[in-house]
This record gives C-alpha cells, structure tokens and sequence, in this order.
C-alpha cells in the first residue's frame, strides 16, 4: 500500500529537510539486505520524528522497536547531550547491524541496546523518559501503554507508529485479526485517557503524539 501518491510524496520529500548521508546509507543497505524493509521509518517520517524530538529536547529517550535503527538515530537528533537514548527490539540477528550505524553517527555512546521481550525489559529500566517512541508488535500496544505510563512525566510525550494500520482500522474487523483489534483499543485509550492529550495524524501510516498532562 502507496501511503501518498508518488508524486505527493515525492514533493513533500523535496521540500523537507534532506534526509543525512548516513541515514540514506542505512535506508539502502536495509532495503537490499533486510527482511520487510518497508517497516522503515524512511525520509518523511524519519524527519518528523528528528523535528519533533528536537521541540521535545528530550533527555532521556525510549524506544520500543529497533528494527535496523532508522527511526533511534533520528530521534537521537534532538537528545541532550548528556542524554541516552533506550532501544528495544527482539531480533537479536539485528544487533550487529543497529550497532554499526549507531556507532558510524555521534550518538554511539549514547543509544543503548536492549534485545528481548520488551514487557519484560522496560520494568527494570530506572529511567524517567521524555520522549517514547512505539513501533514494535501491534498486539501489544495496550500493554506497551501500560508499563510505560509509571516511566513518565508531565510533558513526556508519547509517539505511536502505524496507528492507522494501512486503513484497516476504518474497515471492518475480521475474525482473528488481533493486530487491529489492538490498535483500535489502543487508539481509543489514548484518546480517552485522563493522564494524556492526543492528536493523530495522517503521516505514513498514521502517527499518533500523546502528552502526558
């Protein structure tokens, strides 16, 4: 599925900021080596997530979904410098890839690695974050909500990926599709949460930004 037309798209990539050398090396050598590399965060979405985190000036980053590390090095754009960033994902056959980038960029020592259950993981982290980004399993995205809410502060503002789902969200729901039973859940959590204030918006596959009041 064409998010946008392609020549939409094409426009609005050409009138937003250039996407970095390193992140257009990566974006290559995901798409030829990687499995499913149309899960990347790519041009468009990638510099939102670098402009946002650079209003947000977070100092402390949580990110649930490494896959080949597009979407952490964007983020860490606008991280303090005395800042880290917290990356999660359960592939551990991507680690080494992640780890090369992260180390060609000047966030290196900054991005920690997590690899496993991420349920289990963002308990044991003793960190207040700013910023969490969440792109991992869908099925999971109420859960994610959960664990990380007594992570927060106010003003920490949340990022959900994929929320629109390619559309199935507005169609209906079949039998057994768990994935967007658990957006549509997810979705109206946090539309309707009491701790937090959200608007989604239309890009890629749909972004949702939640503050924590």
């Amino acid at each position: 599925m064409d998010f946008l037309p392609e020549e939409i798209n094409n426009y609005v990539e050409k009138h937003s900021q250039s996407e970095p050398a390193l992140l257009q090396k990566l974006n290559r050598e995901t798409w030829q080596k990687v499995l499913a590399p149309r899960m990347l965060s790519g041009h468009l979405q990638g510099r939102v997530l670098s402009m946002l985190s650079k209003l947000i000036n977070p100092k402390n980053i949580l990110e649930i979904g490494t896959y080949t590390g597009y979407s952490a090095l964007c983020l860490a754009e606008g991280m303090q410098k005395e800042g880290e960033l917290h990356t999660i994902d359960i592939n551990e056959e991507l680690h080494d890839f992640q780890r090369k980038y992260f180390d060609a960029s000047s966030f290196g020592k900054q991005i920690i690695q997590h690899t496993g259950n991420a349920l289990e993981i963002i308990p044991k982290l003793s960190k207040t974050f700013d910023l969490v980004f969440i792109d991992a399993d869908k099925s999971n995205y109420p859960k994610y909500l959960e664990i990380i809410l007594p992570k927060l502060q106010s003003g920490s503002v949340i990022l959900s990926d994929n929320v629109l789902w390619s559309g199935k969200v507005v169609k209906p729901l079949k039998k057994d599709d768990k994935d967007t039973e658990a957006l549509l859940e997810y979705n109206k959590l946090l539309n309707e949460h009491a701790k937090l204030e959200t608007v989604l918006l239309p890009i890629r596959d749909g972004l949702t930004i939640s503050r924590v009041l």
